[in-house]
């Protein structure tokens, strides 16, 4: 079992990203890391700081049930955009992690499906 996020666009051949369930809470463990918080402290992870306390503008990501509660709109995508490049920009390494490697890829697709949401006025769905 796995989760896919992708554009509300009801175009199958749109690209989309997907993560196993495991992979995808550490790939947001990896991006509260990079925003300088541990993801394991906040409220729903298992801590008992609230969002509140964080400024991120990948709050709407990083603390979204993994395949159920609200889709992502066109305006939270285009908000975490130039984070989510910036942090790519700032961990690019020579590959020899494959797990930082791993991140990246990820990172980069999402922020592929996120533009053409972003561009084309659609939710990002999760599923």
């Amino acid at each position: 079992m796995g989760l896919i996020l992708f554009p509300g666009d009801d175009d199958v051949t749109s690209p989309d990203v997907s993560w196993s369930y495991s992979s995808f809470h550490m790939f947001r463990k990896w991006l509260a890391q990079a925003e300088g918080f541990t993801l394991a402290d906040m409220y729903g992870f298992g801590g008992d700081r609230l969002w509140s306390s964080e400024v991120t503008t990948l709050a709407p990501l990083l603390d979204h049930p993994d395949d159920a509660g609200p889709d992502l709109t066109p305006a939270q995508c285009a908000a975490m955009l130039p984070r989510l490049e910036a942090i790519i920009s700032e961990r690019r390494l020579d590959g020899s992690d494959p797990v930082l490697q791993r991140h990246l890829d990820d990172a980069r697709q999402l922020v592929v499906v996120m533009k053409l949401c972003s561009d084309k006025g659609v939710e990002l769905m999760f599923s």
